[in-house]
């Protein structure tokens, strides 16, 4: 059963403006199909030997902005928000303030719920009788997706609870990009407070 301090921690990421009120419901759905066990909840710790055993696909619904700093190697990527690229004023405002509140702290774009994430789901993975394991950053938007796939008739679903942020080094053993799976979601002013605490960390151990 999936923890609710574990998924209200994860709300600012992906809520703005232009798409909490059509993901909250999707969010929600994805939420008891977890706490159903329609969906199959995966520690990080076990996603790997689970991939490796019974054939789950990994599929990433990060923004590409995440996946390019870290990403599991073969994982499918299809994001379940992209950016907000709406040059109308009501969209620049928001941009506006979510820069002002968010995105300078977090490195996080103004979002929106990707139109064909479904579409291009079944395009990389055609069968709808493959295990698939979605997985963000932190789990929220994952649960999104597993919401818009079960529409899809999409059956095998595996949920990595707590998303990449909860996984260690030795959870995804092969991992392209710059940075730690686990660190990827984070940017902005708080990057550097986090480069800050690991060197800290460092030299006390040191």
């Amino acid at each position: 059963m999936a923890s609710t301090a574990m998924i209200r921690g994860t709300r600012f990421q992906v809520m703005n403006a232009t798409s909490s009120s059509s993901s909250s419901g999707r969010s929600n759905s994805g939420r008891k199909l977890i706490e159903s066990g329609t969906v199959r909840a995966i520690q990080p710790r076990e996603a790997y030997k689970t991939m490796s055993t019974e054939g789950f696909v990994l599929l990433d619904v990060r923004p590409v902005w995440e996946r390019e700093k870290a990403r599991a190697k073969e994982s499918v990527h299809v994001p379940i928000f992209v950016e907000d690229k709406d040059g109308s004023v009501v969209t620049l405002v928001k941009k506006w303030v979510h820069f002002g509140y968010i995105g300078l702290w977090t490195g996080q774009y103004l979002t929106t719920i990707n139109p064909d994430f479904l579409s291009q789901v079944e395009m990389a993975i055609p069968s709808k009788n493959t295990n698939i394991l979605v997985a963000c950053g932190e789990g929220l938007r994952s649960m999104i997706a597993l919401s818009k796939l079960y529409e899809g008739s999409y059956r095998n679903l595996g949920w990595l609870v707590g998303g990449f942020n909860r996984s260690k080094d030795e959870d995804f053993p092969e991992v392209e990009g710059q940075e730690k799976l686990q660190y990827a979601t984070i940017g902005g002013v708080s990057y550097y407070f986090l480069q800050l605490l690991l060197f800290l960390q460092s030299v006390s151990k040191g």
